[in-house]
């Protein structure tokens, strides 16, 4: 979670007139160069000039802060705009036409309505007392808040008309056979195996694309449109080929597969069969089920940025491939989001454990490499600053344009998932605020992001880790800096505060919305997280000097991959260990019902916390509590439980001459299963007696039937 805050990184404070009796200016020429002038000394005497700034004894430090920030009240005012746009996207996207227009025209009717008041009652004239400004503002703001209701309602339907026109839904609902030219906008992925029935459903190769033409088999005519389709291959059907870049990507007899070398903008002709988009099909018009067995017809090679992304890729995972496993496949997740040799194990593993977020590149990934470009955050306006851009004597304008084609290099790279989306909007507009010498605010930033982001693919309204990555962003930005700083007021070193409550407050956050997606609350989250921490930012750090390496000199970026192992490998061994504990999570009721729980029980919790926290024993008391809880020790759990413990499913009993398998069978039921053509009467019974179960049945790897050896009472 922790990692979703990386626009942190982009900010810095600005100096603060009057501190230590020195005031600072900007100079007009370079808006990062400052200079100092003395002003006259304060009277000694005077309580205010002796007494220490708080943010001073706020820093934790014994000499108060190298670098003083004293922030004014939060900047909210684009909040209810992204806010009311992010709703009216959700709601509308699926909305009628006739409703989606009347929408927009109300919208503007309305804020017209309130501008023109506002106009004529701020003609020229006598001045404007401070309640009527008041009403001014509020008018102004209400305005705001209509005309981006009426742009999210206008994209959302116009985004949802591409559901509906055309052919391909027609098409779709006749289940017609359809030869198609689609164009690729994402990776192709492989779908999960499962269960369907009495049978396994086969691995199939997920792709999603635009239909551009599509040609029905019935008579022929070829249609130009444009409409968003899911296109399933099975991944088994098509010949082995080599990719045109030579590497080999996925995992499994599956990963032969040519379709999986695919990159995004490739043009492809395909002959497939369209249906209806059932679960999960809402941005879909429909689905194309593809019977090609010959591999990939392309008519359109892909674009020069995708495939320099693409060779990338391929460079860090040729530079990967000779790490261990874990490392092998994390490190392509850490720095691109590359999940292709993730294993369902380890990627179970992380869910279980809530770090799933490492894996889908996000802000920390963004902020390392602003931090290398601008260096330290706190520093990043200033003369002072370090950093590769400082240190080559560039500006702050050139920095920030350079921040820029950093931003959209990373969006290609990484792909545009909601997460990077998020990440490289709200450093844009930082940036924006760097080059024009304007005071940075995450807050705004992340207002203007998110308003900018639904305007433009209303479908992130609906995406789960959009809204995952936004409010753990804003967790960061709110809530983390006041816990950071009871902490330290509590004597907690600054470095721990801030982890600990960055981890804390995001997991607050977001744990109502990740109990609707697996109804489980994970109670190590917390802990894994911040042992995590450590090791993600130098496995991200080498990860990327590895990626930037690969295609020059192969041989140093795998030197930097085998570097960025180590840390890769703990982060996997942390997300192992985690969720094999016993009490590493609790199930919980699904759904938004499910959610609107756990967010009170959080709401009634956090003051008890807080009251917990001048109490360093009742503290002490409730973390031996939860470690406890999740560690789960046999004896502890013999001695509450019982044994075998609820839920039981196989024991191994020592019976004294080797091991015997007993299988639940029923209730205080159970199957010994032990090897011999002869298994001694006692052995079962002293298994029975011992696990307290009334029925005992036998069954040895020679007999036939079951043999009844007693029923204890």
């Amino acid at each position: 979670m922790t990692g979703v805050a990386g626009m942190a990184g982009v900010t810095g404070a600005t100096g603060v007139a009057g501190v230590a009796g020195v005031r600072s200016r900007t100079d007009t020429t370079d808006p990062g160069r400052t200079h100092t002038g003395h002003v006259a000394p304060t009277d000694p005497t005077d309580p205010a000039a002796t007494a220490r700034p708080a943010v001073h004894a706020a820093s934790g430090k014994r000499l108060g802060a190298s670098h003083p920030r004293q922030e004014g009240p939060a900047d909210l005012r684009l909040v209810p705009p992204a806010l009311a746009a992010w709703a009216t996207a959700a709601v509308m996207l699926h909305t009628p036409p006739g409703l989606v227009t009347s929408t927009v025209i109300a919208s503007l009717l309305l804020a017209g309505v309130l501008l023109t008041v506002r106009s004529r009652r701020t003609a020229p004239g006598p001045a404007v007392p401070g309640r009527a400004r008041g009403r001014v503002r509020s008018r102004v703001s209400g305005a705001a808040v209509l005309l981006c209701v009426a742009a999210a309602a206008g994209s959302a339907g116009l985004h949802g008309a591409d559901l509906r026109r055309g052919p391909v839904p027609e098409l779709a609902r006749e289940y017609a056979s359809v030869t198609a030219e689609v164009e690729l906008t994402a990776d192709p992925r492989l779908s999960r195996p499962r269960a369907g029935g009495s049978h396994v459903v086969p691995t199939a190769v997920l792709i999603e694309a635009d239909v551009r033409r599509v040609e029905t088999a019935r008579d022929g005519a070829e249609v130009a449109t444009r409409a968003p389709v899911l296109m399933i291959v099975d991944a088994r059907s098509a010949r082995p080929v080599t990719r045109d870049d030579g590497q080999e990507r996925a995992r499994g007899p599956e990963g032969n597969s040519p379709w999986l070398g695919l990159l995004p903008s490739t043009r492809l002709r395909v002959e497939a069969r369209l249906v209806p988009a059932t679960a999960g099909g809402d941005r879909f018009a429909a689905v194309l089920r593809v019977r090609g067995t010959d591999g990939p017809k392309t008519v359109g090679e892909p674009s020069a940025p995708q495939r320099l992304a693409g060779r990338l890729r391929a460079g860090l995972r040729a530079a990967t491939d000779g790490l261990p496993a874990d490392a092998r496949a994390l490190l392509p997740g850490l720095v691109v989001g590359d999940t292709s040799r993730v294993t369902p194990e380890l990627d179970e593993a992380f869910r279980e454990t809530d770090l799933t977020h490492t894996l889908a590149v996000s802000g920390a990934n963004f902020t390392i490499l602003l931090a290398l470009l601008l260096g330290p955050p706190g520093l990043a306006q200033y003369a002072e600053r370090r950093g590769l851009a400082s240190r080559l004597g560039l500006p702050l304008r050139t920095t920030a344009l350079l921040g820029g084609a950093l931003s959209l290099a990373f969006v290609v790279v990484c792909r545009p998932d909601p997460s990077v989306l998020r990440a490289a909007a709200c450093g844009s507009v930082a940036l924006l605020a760097l080059a024009t010498g304007r005071r940075r605010s995450l807050i705004p930033a992340l207002a203007t992001a998110v308003l900018l982001l639904v305007l433009y693919d209303p479908w992130l309204a609906r995406s789960y880790g959009f809204l995952l990555s936004v409010l753990a962003t804003g967790a960061l930005l709110t809530l983390a800096p006041r816990w950071s700083t009871g902490l330290r007021r509590r004597g907690m070193p600054p470095r721990l505060a801030e982890a600990l409550a960055a981890a804390g407050a995001a997991q607050a956050v977001c744990a109502p919305v990740v109990v609707v997606l697996s109804a489980r609350v994970s109670l190590v989250a917390v802990p894994c997280n911040l042992l995590a921490e450590f090791a993600l930012a130098p496995a991200t750090v080498l990860g990327f000097l590895a990626l930037a390496t690969a295609l020059p000199a192969l041989s140093v970026a795998k030197a930097l991959a085998w570097c960025a192992s180590w840390p890769a490998e703990w982060i996997a061994w942390i997300a192992r260990t985690g969720a094999a504990l016993p009490g590493a999570g609790v199930d919980w009721p699904g759904g938004w019902a499910g959610a609107a729980l756990l967010g009170a029980l959080t709401l009634v919790l956090l003051p008890v916390g807080r009251r917990l926290l001048r109490h360093p024993w009742w503290c002490g008391a409730c973390a031996l509590l939860l470690v406890l809880l999740v560690v789960q020790p046999p004896p502890l759990t013999r001695a509450v439980t019982g044994w075998p413990p609820p839920g039981w499913r196989m024991v191994m009993c020592d019976v004294g001459q080797g091991d015997a398998m007993v299988l639940a069978a029923g209730e205080d039921t159970g199957v010994v299963v032990d090897a011999g053509p002869d298994p001694a009467p006692h052995a079962a019974s002293f298994c029975g007696n011992r696990n307290h179960w009334n029925v005992v049945n036998h069954l040895t790897p020679t007999s036939a039937a079951w043999r009844s050896l007693g029923t204890r009472t």
